[in-house]
């Protein structure tokens, strides 16, 4: 298979995020899991980064705008080599550079501290206008979460990226269709989201957020549309890969017990 590599990487972000949300004692295990195949794309194949020289000043960014996700992003920075995975086990403990949301101050790699819902995607919006003024190649990547965008200042950043045609700007949606309080369609309907994000002028692929093929097709179509910013539509499970946690609510942010912890391990092929 030639996506194997990646599934197994993505096994490991996953087993990762499990491992540190249980010693934590809390957490936001679902929409981690539901994002990490295409965390892992980004980290492992589609952005131009270095480990060695994460300032590159070349660099493409990736800013987590759903940032309560931060496991996800902390496992794919330690497994691309920023890092010691160990380290990333004080996850949320008293003086650890991991706390419960990016810091960009604190941790190597993360390019914006986020977690108030919205702002992500808009500080990518001025990131991305940035490189277009100084004709830097970088290109932004952006995970929003399917209840992020009911924020109303998600849509001024929108509206925003296609005015200035920034089509060096990505923005991912995690569309596992929960969110904290429930079903998307019960707490605040998004659909349909992939017409309103062409209605705003963005280029929109919608794809399965599982499956690698689609994935990395998703960004070389990105990477082909000019003139306009791209918004990738993926299909997700929340707490995808753990059976008891996949497609619910209660999952968005509790930390699995030790007996659930070795579970799940267990179910994505790790050993406790």
């Amino acid at each position: 298979m030639a996506n194997k590599h990646f599934e197994e990487v993505a096994a490991r972000v996953r087993i990762d995020v499990v491992r540190a949300i249980h010693k934590a004692g809390s957490g936001h295990p679902g929409g981690s899991l539901s994002a990490a195949d295409i965390v892992t794309a980004l980290y492992f194949k589609e952005m131009n980064i270095d480990p060695a020289e994460p300032k590159k000043a070349d660099r493409d960014k990736f800013i987590l705008s759903k940032g309560h996700a931060g496991p996800v992003q902390y496992a794919a920075l330690a497994e691309r080599g920023y890092y010691p995975v160990e380290d990333m086990m004080s996850l949320r403990k008293m003086g650890s550079i991991f706390q419960g949301h990016p810091n960009m101050h604190k941790v190597p790699g993360v390019e914006m501290s986020t977690g108030s819902l919205g702002q992500g995607i808009s500080v990518s919006v001025g990131m991305a206008l940035a490189n277009k003024i100084d004709k830097n190649p970088g290109r932004v990547y952006t995970l929003l979460g399917d209840g992020e965008i009911q924020e109303g200042l998600v849509w001024e950043a929108v509206m925003s990226a296609a005015h200035y045609g920034l089509d060096n700007l990505v923005a991912i949606v995690d569309f596992n269709g929960l969110q904290i309080d429930g079903d998307n369609d019960d707490v605040m309907k998004v659909k349909p989201i992939d017409e309103k994000f062409a209605a705003f002028g963005w280029n929109v692929v919608c794809i399965d957020g599982h499956n690698f093929d689609e994935i990395f097709d998703a960004f070389d179509q990105a990477r082909a549309c000019k003139g306009k910013p791209t918004a990738i539509l993926a299909k997700t499970v929340k707490g995808k890969g753990v059976s008891f946690m996949e497609n619910q609510a209660g999952w968005h942010g509790k930390a699995p017990s030790e007996e659930e912890a070795k579970q799940a391990v267990a179910e994505l092929g790790g050993e406790w």
